[in-house]
């Protein structure tokens, strides 16, 4: 094969695999639905990953010294003229490398190996065959197991010196590795629950071929990220803007125990937060950490930034600007009671996550800490230099981090609710009535859902206010005109695909009576069924 078509030399120009880098394992994303879950998995067994774009530059990755890299599947065909591939210098490099799905074609032809158009496509549940021992991988797990599918072209030839070590009745090589080097590669998806020995597989090429040890841990998630804000802060002062959710509260949890009384607490109530979320705040957060809160009151402030706007990000953007603004106050007033004019309140906390960052095209690079980041709508001028002690986490890594941090389950496990609150689930121009009808009706829902026993069956229950709607109804004999909701229930493990969830209709029933009964603009209830992609879990 040429060098112009992708491949080296085989197997000889492979370097032995050396000692494990000291940074992250790095998931190189060429466009797949899955490389977050890839990331997540390889956490899951203890070892810390990133994201990566296909395009970052091999020289850029071994940089950051990796313990090894995972190389995604995606959408394109190996064959298509615009198909990313992986360059070579990889391979010699002596770091571990796991190919799934399309990274293990462009694998297979970058070392030498062929990838053909068979013309038989394998997609969903496969049986895979496990050849002979099956190798490092698949060593004593059974010798027929069910595996995730999602190919067109197929491996028929693996690289010289590496070891076939499963197949499939229309996929002959569906795996191989070549161990002393570091390189394996599988062609079904290992990170789905749909391979439910996928998990295993990951955790032998992470653990047995590329030799890294597991110390990806709650524990040494707190002290490593406690001991980086303390460094990163100082002896300065710093402000946390604190909803009430779980990421803020975790966020301000662990930069209090890093600098206690140098870190003070600001909710700020905007009249966009949810039934009880003030009161919740105030008792729960600071019994759990002893932090100090500061609770503004800036209900009329927010109510005239946001009236006669419709614009969804024109909400967003101002209420990151009032938000922002309103932390500056309340850092000089910090300064004035301390009676320290010359000291200044460098830093606000935030709970931003790292599906946040991969989102806002931010994967690439990222760490604990970072001084400047602008989401949310954040202003250009911002005062602050910006904590995210979170900023490496995804949801379910920071629930733990929150628990073993000692914050109640009212707030580790609370549904996640968005910085902008209730303002992006009103369609329309947000207004005190309209709020707080919004605010019944999202009551009831979750008092049902709680009843039910569902709560930690969701991610999600956002209920909609379709205020700039309005349809016919019959209430108490007569004809009505008033607003739908729409009960927008979403399973997920990490908010960036999502699924609806299947309510019992016993709940729905309820919550549907107890809304059109209680809640007096509101006659009609419906139900959201729109999976992620291609829609949002939020509606604005």
């Amino acid at each position: 094969m040429s060098d112009t078509a992708g491949g080296i030399d085989p197997a000889g120009q492979t370097a032995e695999r050396g000692r494990p880098g000291s940074g992250p394992v790095l998931v190189v994303d060429f466009g797949a639905q899955y490389a977050q879950l890839i990331a997540r998995r390889v956490r899951e067994a203890q070892v810390y990953s990133e994201v990566v774009p296909y395009d970052t530059p091999v020289e850029e990755m071994l940089r950051r010294d990796p313990a090894a890299i995972v190389l995604s599947g995606g959408p394109a065909s190996v064959y298509a003229a615009e198909a990313p591939q992986v360059d070579a210098e990889l391979f010699r490099s002596g770091v571990p490398v796991l190919g799934i799905c399309y990274g293990f074609q462009v694998m297979t032809r970058a070392l030498g190996g062929t990838v053909e158009h068979t013309g038989t496509r394998e997609f969903g549940r496969t049986e895979l065959s496990v050849c002979s021992a099956g190798g490092t991988l698949h060593q004593e797990l059974p010798a027929h197991h069910p595996v995730w599918m999602s190919h067109g072209d197929s491996v028929s030839k693996a690289p010289e010196g590496f070891r076939v070590i499963a197949e499939t009745a229309d996929t002959p090589v569906a795996a191989f590795e070549k161990p002393e080097s570091g390189l394996a590669g599988v062609q079904y998806h290992p990170e789905v629950a749909h391979s439910p020995h996928g998990q295993e597989v990951l955790r032998r090429f992470l653990h047995d071929i590329a030799g890294i040890r597991p110390k990806w841990t709650t524990t040494s998630i707190v002290d490593e990220t406690v001991a980086a804000v303390r460094e990163r802060i100082g002896n300065a002062r710093a402000i946390c803007g604190l909803s009430g959710g779980v990421d803020s509260a975790v966020a301000g949890a662990l930069v209090n125990k890093a600098v206690g009384d140098q870190l003070t607490c600001v909710f700020v109530d905007h009249g966009l937060l949810r039934s009880g979320e003030r009161t919740q705040v105030e008792r729960d957060f600071v019994a759990a950490t002893g932090a100090r809160l500061v609770v503004i009151d800036a209900v009329e402030q927010f109510t005239e930034a946001l009236a006669g706007v419709t614009d969804p990000e024109e909400k967003r953007k101002i209420i990151g600007r009032e938000f922002i603004r309103t932390f500056e106050r309340a850092a000089r007033d910090l300064q004035q009671e301390a009676g320290q004019a010359g000291e200044q309140v460098e830093y606000l906390v935030q709970g931003t996550l790292y599906p946040d960052v991969v989102e806002s095209g931010g994967g690439s690079g990222t760490a604990n800490i970072k001084s400047h980041h602008n989401v949310g709508g954040l202003p250009e001028d911002l005062q602050f230099d910006l904590v995210e002690p979170l900023r490496s986490l995804f949801k379910d890594e920071v629930r733990r981090v929150g628990l073993e941090m000692g914050l109640p389950e009212t707030i580790v496990h609370r549904q996640p609710f968005p910085g902008p609150g209730l303002a992006i689930r009103i369609i329309g121009e947000v207004t005190p009535r309209r709020l707080e009808t919004l605010r019944a009706a999202d009551a009831i829902a979750r008092e049902e859902l709680t009843a039910s026993g569902v709560d930690r069956d969701i991610w999600q229950c956002p209920v909609v206010l379709l205020a700039d709607v309005q349809s016919v109804g019959v209430q108490g004999d007569g004809r009505t005109y008033g607003h739908p909701v729409v009960l927008r229930p979403v399973s997920s493990e990490d908010a960036m695909t999502a699924d609806w969830t299947r309510l019992p209709y016993e709940a729905l029933e309820r919550i549907s009576t107890r809304i059109t009964n209680e809640v007096a603009d509101v006659n009609r209830v419906t139900l959201d069924v729109t999976s992620k992609p291609p829609g949002t879990i939020e509606w604005e």
